[in-house]
């Protein structure tokens, strides 16, 4: 019996690194959470003694995030779900979830996605903006600059017409404080 279609959502890096087969590409919104900066990073794009800040999906009633909801390539589920779970479940910081999406202009689908343990050590919900800046501005980890991270992914952000609020003002702010030209 085939397996029926698997589906991913992706609201941070998923959206412009993947990293799997990918048949189609939809915009999508998943009710009840909100994209955040509520992660420490002590990996990717930061380390245990100067952690960065990652996006995750916080649970918050009657907020919604817009991202991207990926149909994996049939044949090549199995392999990107152990991809995933390789690359997202790192320090079990995220949960993995499945979900419901709304498609835009499409179904609604359940997708494979991940969100933050509000339990876990590098959950950090309701930093201020400003101090969410100056980590993001300073952080390095094994995946770059935590800069890199933020502008990647306000800049697809911004390529597919998905308006952030919080993410814009992080953007201006970090590069404010990057090039010394803090008001």
């Amino acid at each position: 019996m085939p397996r029926a279609p698997l589906w991913v959502f992706g609201y941070g890096s998923l959206m412009w690194n993947p990293g799997f087969a990918v048949a189609e590409r939809q915009i999508a919104r998943l009710a009840d959470y909100h994209r955040s900066f509520c992660m420490r990073s002590v990996h990717h794009r930061g380390t245990p003694d100067e952690p960065g800040l990652v996006l995750a999906l916080d649970a918050t009633a009657g907020a919604a995030c817009t991202g991207l909801a990926f149909r994996v390539e049939p044949g090549a589920e199995d392999a990107t779900v152990a991809y995933l779970q390789e690359r997202e479940l790192i320090s079990s910081a995220y949960l993995e979830a499945e979900l419901p999406l709304d498609l835009r202009g499409g179904p609604r689908v359940r997708a494979l996605t991940f969100i933050i343990d509000p339990d876990h050590v590098q959950y950090c919900g309701g930093l201020p903006l400003e101090e969410q800046a100056g980590i993001i501005a300073r952080a390095v980890g094994g995946r770059g600059p935590n800069t890199e991270y933020l502008y990647n992914t306000a800049a697809h952000l911004a390529e597919l017409g998905i308006e952030d609020a919080e993410l814009s003002w992080l953007t201006r702010r970090v590069r404010e404080i990057t090039t010394g030209s803090e008001a």
